[in-house]
C-alpha cells in the first residue's frame, strides 16, 4: 500500500510507492561520455593556468604534489563578486544586480579518484576548505548566505569528472532555506526543542533508518525522502553553522561523508549524486532552533509532471529499506 509521509521540518509531502518498490539494482547510472572526452583536465596539477587565479591553496606532500586542495572563482560564475547591489522595484517586480561569489574546491590532485576514495584525513581538508571560504565571504556585507554543493558525474550535473566541489555565495537567503528556517522556528516556538535535535534523538532510538554512527555524527535515511535513497549527514551536538564546529568535528565528519559515498557507490554502482550544505544564514549563526547538516541525494529517477505540479515526490524505495541495505555494506 503507498503511503503519504510528512516531513517534519518543511511540511513537505512525500509518496513512498510501494508498488513501484524498487531495489538497487534497478538503478543504472547514466555514461559519463560526454565530459570525458576533450583532452587536458583543467584542474589536474601542472595546468593551473587554465583556471582563474588561486584564492586558497592548502599545500600537497609528496613530489610533483604542490597543493593537496585549491579554490578559485569558477570562469563562468553564476554571479559576480565586483559591484553593488542596486536593488530596485519595476511595479509588481524587483531586481538588483547579480552580485556573489562563485567558487571551484578542487578537492584532490588525483585525477583518479573521487571523494569517496579519499581518506578521512584528505576529505577533512576539503572540509576545512568550504570553512575558510565562508568564513572569509561572510565578511562582505552584502551577501547573506553561501551554499556548498557537489554534482558528481554528469547525470547529476558536473561538467568536469576530476573531483571538486563548489560554493555560491549569495545576496540573498534561497527559498528552500528558508523554508527550512520557518519550519524549524515554528516547531520550536511550538515545542521548545530543536526539530533536527528531535530527529537525531528519534533515529538513534528507533535505528531503523540508521546507516552509520561515530562519536560526532548520525547517518540516516529520512523519515520522509523526496528521492530514493536519499542520505542525510546530522551533527548529534546542536549547532546551526557549519563553520563554527569545532576543528575535531570535520575529522569526524569527514569518516561520516567518506563511509556515507562509498556505501552509495557499492550499493547503486557509482550513481550520479548531488549533496548540499544546509547552515544557517549569516546573520542567524547563533539560534537555538535551526541545526546544520548535509543532505545526498542520489540522481537515480527523474522529477517529472506530478511532481512539478504538485510539489509532493514519489519515492519507490522505502527509506526504511534503504537504510538496512547501505547499514550492512562493508566499506
Amino acid at each position: 500500500m503507498p503511503e503519504l509521509r510528512k516531513d517534519p521540518i518543511v511540511g513537505r509531502w512525500v509518496i513512498i510507492a510501494t508498488e513501484r518498490a524498487k531495489r538497487p539494482h534497478d538503478y543504472h547510472p547514466e555514461s559519463d561520455r560526454s565530459i570525458e572526452s576533450g583532452g587536458v583536465c583543467p584542474f589536474c596539477p601542472g595546468e593551473e593556468h587554465r583556471t582563474p587565479k588561486d584564492i586558497l591553496v592548502y599545500a600537497g606532500a609528496g613530489p610533483g604534489r604542490d597543493w593537496a586542495v585549491r579554490v578559485f572563482p569558477n570562469r563562468y560564475p553564476a554571479l559576480k563578486i565586483e559591484g553593488g547591489l542596486d536593488r530596485e522595484g519595476d511595479g509588481v517586480y524587483d531586481r538588483m544586480n547579480g552580485v556573489g561569489a562563485h567558487e571551484v574546491v578542487v578537492e584532490t590532485p588525483d585525477h583518479q579518484k573521487q571523494l569517496a576514495d579519499l581518506t578521512d584525513e584528505e576529505i577533512a581538508r576539503v572540509l576545512a576548505a568550504w570553512r575558510d571560504r565562508i568564513l572569509d565571504l561572510e565578511r562582505d556585507r552584502r551577501l547573506r548566505y553561501v551554499m556548498v554543493f557537489k554534482n558528481h558525474r554528469a547525470a547529476a550535473g558536473a561538467s568536469v569528472l576530476h573531483s571538486h566541489s563548489q560554493l555560491i555565495a549569495l545576496p540573498t537567503v534561497p527559498k528552500n532555506v528558508a523554508d527550512e528556517m520557518k519550519g524549524s522556528l515554528e516547531y520550536y516556538q511550538f515545542k521548545e526543542r530543536c526539530v533536527f535535535c528531535d530527529i537525531v534523538a528519534q533515529e538513534q532510538r528507533d535505528r531503523r533508518r540508521v546507516v552509520h554512527e561515530n562519536g560526532a555524527f548520525l547517518v540516516v535515511e529520512p523519515y520522509a525522502p523526496k528521492f530514493p535513497f536519499e542520505t542525510w549527514i546530522l551533527p548529534k551536538h546542536h549547532r546551526s553553522a557549519y563553520e563554527d564546529c569545532p576543528p575535531a568535528d570535520y575529522l569526524a565528519l569527514a569518516g561520516a561523508l567518506g563511509v556515507s559515498l562509498r556505501k552509495l557507490r557499492r550499493a547503486l554502482d557509482d550513481p550520479p549524486y548531488n549533496f548540499i550544505l544546509h547552515t544557517s544564514p549569516f546573520q542567524d549563526r547563533h539560534i537555538p532552533y535551526y541545526h546544520w547538516h548535509i543532505e545526498i541525494m542520489p540522481t537515480l529517477s527523474p522529477v517529472a509532471g506530478f511532481e512539478w505540479g504538485s510539489g509532493f515526490y514519489i519515492n519507490p524505495t522505502p527509506p526504511e529499506e534503504a537504510a538496512a541495505f547501505l547499514r550492512e555494506l562493508d566499506v
